[in-house]
């Protein structure tokens, strides 16, 4: 009995090193990615990570045209993208009567586009494939570092941040008025958005990586109500999401990035219906 399970559950983890590769890439995502999502869950931007995430494609596509599956090349493809669109939606804000949230949408469905049609026009699609859905289980050691370069430096940030971005969350507009540190807080937070999305596209690709940042910190919401609380379920979560998509992509020969994301799905059903906090069964009885 014990050696059929470690069959199944240790063996494909300690026999294949593009398992073990993989799974520490979630691990190290998961460390920066979900403390950005729980607080853009907080500041009620979970749509605005998403955005994000389409808006990075035109850089990464034209990363990939310069030097194809460079990982290098389409990270910083991506920045720019992902910066270029925050700044012109903030810009388009600030200086016309279109809110923040519709120019953004404007311009990522835009960065989408254009992304979509660089790569598919120059490619083949395979490449819009790996784009898209990105190569979980092909992470090497440039990504690798790529990724733990990005958690350490979003660890640092978030250290620093941690006050300003609580009182963002709190009451924005109080904070405005208090003190200069608003404008600081929300755009390094968006450069750490951004910067959590590109180490995600090189694992989950563009339209899977805000799943990772996202749906953790909403299945934290409906067990905690402490910020602590919720940052602690949120990795946990993620990581156990990585350990069980990888599972499922080994064993049923799944893709494995909608995998991960369905497990976070799962998860977050379960939350919704049995979470402490809000949750169905707990909302019904009292």
């Amino acid at each position: 009995m014990s050696a059929q399970l470690y069959e199944l559950f240790i063996a494909p983890f300690s026999e294949f090193v593009f398992m073990q590769r993989a799974l520490w890439g979630i691990i190290v995502l998961s460390i920066s990615a979900t403390p950005v999502g729980v607080f853009l869950t907080l500041r009620r931007m979970s749509l605005t990570g998403d955005a994000m995430a389409h808006a990075i494609l035109p850089g990464a596509a034209i990363g990939f045209l310069i030097s194809g599956l460079s990982v290098t090349a389409m990270t910083i493809g991506g920045i720019v993208a992902g910066c270029v669109v925050a700044v012109l939606a903030g810009m388009v804000a600030r200086h016309s009567n279109a809110e923040e949230d519709s120019s953004l949408a404007a311009f990522y469905l835009l960065s989408l586009a254009i992304g979509v049609l660089i790569i598919s026009s120059n490619g083949s699609n395979v490449d819009l494939l790996h784009v898209l859905f990105g190569s979980t289980l092909a992470l090497n050691d440039e990504a690798l570092i790529l990724l733990t370069v990005i958690a350490t430096i979003s660890l640092l940030a978030l250290a620093i941040l941690y006050r300003p971005l609580v009182m963002e969350c709190v009451d924005p507009h109080f904070f405005k008025t208090i003190s200069k540190l608003s404008a600081v807080a929300h755009y390094g937070f968006l450069l750490l958005v951004v910067l959590n999305l590109v180490a995600g596209f090189h694992a989950l690709g563009t339209l899977m990586a805000v799943g990772l940042m996202v749906l953790p910190a909403a299945i934290a919401r409906f067990w905690s109500n402490r910020l602590g609380g919720m940052l602690i379920v949120a990795f946990i979560s993620a990581v156990i999401s990585g350990y069980f998509g990888l599972f499922l992509s080994y064993h049923a020969s799944l893709a494995t990035s909608p995998a991960i994301v369905l497990v976070l799905g799962i998860l977050y059903i379960a939350s919704l219906i049995f979470g402490r906090q809000g949750g169905l069964l707990f909302k019904n009885n009292n």
